[in-house]
């Protein structure tokens, strides 16, 4: 998997509850996985989301500008999901480790 579609897949993810800002999106995704992005790939990930029509801008609050997923969206961060548990069921088991 490419480093941008790791970072598209955090950002779908920190949207899940609800519209967030950027500076929240990165501190959903510090609280997920331990790391902030990088602004570069935050914002990098936020205009290819939005340009597939995955995620939308909604209107500017207190200078930052939420977006929230799209209905299609939500439905390729669950099929992306559900395929990315598969591959991490056969993974642990072939290390002979049950999953979580």
């Amino acid at each position: 998997m490419q480093a941008h579609h790791d970072a598209q897949t955090l950002v779908l993810c920190a949207l899940c509850d609800g519209p967030l800002h950027g500076y929240a999106i990165n501190t959903a995704i510090e609280k997920m996985v331990g790391k902030r992005l990088g602004i570069g790939s935050l914002y990098g990930a936020l205009t290819r989301l939005e340009a597939k029509g995955l995620i939308e801008s909604l209107e500017e609050v207190a200078r930052a500008r939420p977006v929230q997923l799209t209905p299609r969206g939500r439905q390729v961060l669950e099929q992306e999901l559900r395929a990315m548990a598969r591959v991490a069921a056969v993974g642990l088991q072939g290390l002979g480790v049950e999953p979580a």
